[in-house]
């Protein structure tokens, strides 16, 4: 990956990743450490990976993309936005009555959602309907999915990675964001997935494991998906969990929290250094 591009990649992370705070803290609840651990594969695929048009959210020939781990919708809103889809304002208005950012991803209220979600399981089902359809229909656009590593206990991700093996959609991708923390503890603790590639290899797809907050290795990884033939990508992102903000990583207690006025300043003041130190 060129250095400008790189450079340009963690900048917009870190305006992702300051969205995701400003929407949270004003909404009074949310998702942070989730969201936060996200950010960077969604500005890459928002930013580098994807084929869409901003001005054209309906585009039929643009690349689906749904988040199956639908509570972590801040980090979708804010890549959304810095993207061009609606103005970076509405961030803070999320969850607020009468505005377009609901607590989980609306395909009807906000435009580039591609997919409702928020019941953990569903989404990659979803994900790999879109895949077949386009398939059927002689389409070339590629589908993606994130799913969370708490998620991929439900039993319905495994139903629908069969069905997507067996249809042989190679044009579908998932991402799965591996920090290792669910709401009631670690994974391993609540009911543990590991190994995840090897499980998704049984299931007939290819696997690649990575470190998912690491964009040189997130684009080798999402360009060899995109290589792939007879067979659909799952791409294990190792993640952490709050990333970029001190006091939120690795910490399970900031899954669904919202930091106070105090928190907040603190965050921001961080994600600002962050992006500042590299202009």
């Amino acid at each position: 990956m060129e250095k400008t591009i790189l450079k340009e990649l963690k900048k917009m992370a870190a305006r992702v990743r300051m969205g995701v705070i400003e929407g949270v803290y004003n909404a009074k609840s949310g998702h942070p450490g989730g969201s936060l651990s996200v950010a960077d594969a969604l500005t890459y695929l928002y930013f580098e990976g994807m084929r869409i048009n901003p001005k054209n959210p309906k585009w039929d020939e643009r690349d689906r993309f749904v988040l199956s781990k639908g509570h972590t919708a801040p980090a979708l809103y804010a890549a959304l936005a810095n993207r061009g889809y609606f103005d970076t304002g509405e961030l803070k208005y999320l969850r607020k009555p009468g505005h377009m950012l609901q607590g989980h991803p609306d395909k009807k209220g906000t435009p580039g959602v591609d997919m409702s979600t928020g019941s953990l399981g569903q989404g990659i089902s979803a994900a790999a309907g879109m895949a077949l359809s386009g398939k059927l229909g002689g389409k070339a656009y590629r589908v993606y999915a994130v799913l969370g590593d708490g998620e991929i206990e439900e039993g319905q991700v495994w139903e629908a990675a069969m069905f997507a093996a067996h249809k042989e959609l190679d044009n579908l991708c998932v991402f799965v964001d591996n920090n290792g923390l669910q709401i009631d503890g670690t994974v391993e603790e609540v009911n543990s997935p590991y190994p995840i590639g090897e499980k998704f290899i049984a299931f007939g797809w290819r696997a690649i494991e990575i470190n998912g907050n690491d964009f040189e290795q997130l684009d080798a990884a999402f360009k060899e998906a995109r290589e792939e033939k007879g067979r659909p990508t799952a791409i294990i992102g190792k993640t952490v969990k709050g990333r970029g903000v001190s006091f939120m990583e690795n910490q399970v207690s900031w899954h669904g929290t919202a930091p106070n006025e105090e928190q907040y300043n603190k965050a921001m003041e961080e994600l600002r250094a962050g992006l500042d130190a590299l202009d």
